[in-house]
């Protein structure tokens, strides 16, 4: 089989999901999510109900089709940050820019589509569980970058002497994010993940809650900027110098 045909094999793919994905789109907004079935979606693209379900395992994905790009999107944020940038700063500069394009994965959306994932049990249900996996994935890249093969876990800080056997040093403020040992480390981790991920939903309820009430989304920009840094700046004093590059 030739590059070319493999080429406009995938193209039709493509098209094939995203014809998919704008019929279900539009029978959720005619009708609502829970009153809509698999079989009408598959009637209005002209699809067989097999062919909906290997494109999309899940109803809700044909809802929320940017599922995976928003489960990863805090860890990737992370895992990219720049030389001398926290954690918590590059989740603060990837949110930011998120704001200015109007990205739909932190919310932004039509009001009627706000509207139809507020009215579905079953989409808040979904939602919930998407943000528990962002956390989740968050967590886990926070984990695998501090938990470096040998490392000196429990080597002291410049400036420390070592803690002598049985000598029970309290720690505090940011010296308390520097992890004892690889049990400690997953702990701090997810103890940071939950934080930010907490910060994250909280504007995205925010987001949802403007969207709701009819805010444009320039109105909705303009307020979340000034909400995120204040959430963020908050954070700032627990967890502004964890995972620094």
């Amino acid at each position: 089989m030739s590059i070319d045909t493999l080429g406009l094999r995938e193209q039709k793919k493509r098209e094939t999901r995203q014809a998919i994905s704008d019929h279900a789109t539009q029978l959720f907004l005619e009708r609502g999510f829970d009153r809509t079935t698999i079989a009408d979606i598959a009637t209005a693209a002209r699809v067989a109900k097999m062919t909906v379900t290997n494109y999309f395992s899940r109803k809700e994905d044909l809802a929320l089709d940017h599922h995976e790009i928003f489960v990863a999107g805090l860890a990737e944020a992370v895992s990219g940050r720049e030389p001398g940038e926290s954690a918590l700063g590059a989740v603060r500069r990837a949110y930011m820019a998120a704001l200015e394009r109007r990205d739909p994965i932190i919310g932004f959306t039509r009001q009627d589509f706000a509207r139809m994932i507020a009215d579905s049990p079953t989409l808040v249900a979904r939602l919930r569980d998407l943000h528990d996996q962002r956390e989740e994935a968050l967590a886990a890249q926070l984990a695998t970058e501090s938990i470096a093969p040998d490392s000196p876990h429990d080597a002291p800080l410049p400036g420390q002497d070592k803690p002598q056997p049985g000598q029970n040093t309290p720690r505090s403020g940011q010296d308390a994010l520097r992890p004892t040992g690889d049990q400690d480390c997953r702990l701090t981790a997810r103890a940071v993940a939950a934080q930010l991920a907490a910060a994250d939903r909280l504007l995205f309820r925010e987001l949802q809650s403007r969207t709701l009430a009819g805010e444009s989304d320039d109105t909705i920009a303009a307020a979340l900027t000034e909400s995120a840094q204040h959430v963020f700046d908050l954070l700032e004093p627990a967890i502004g110098d964890y995972a620094r590059r």
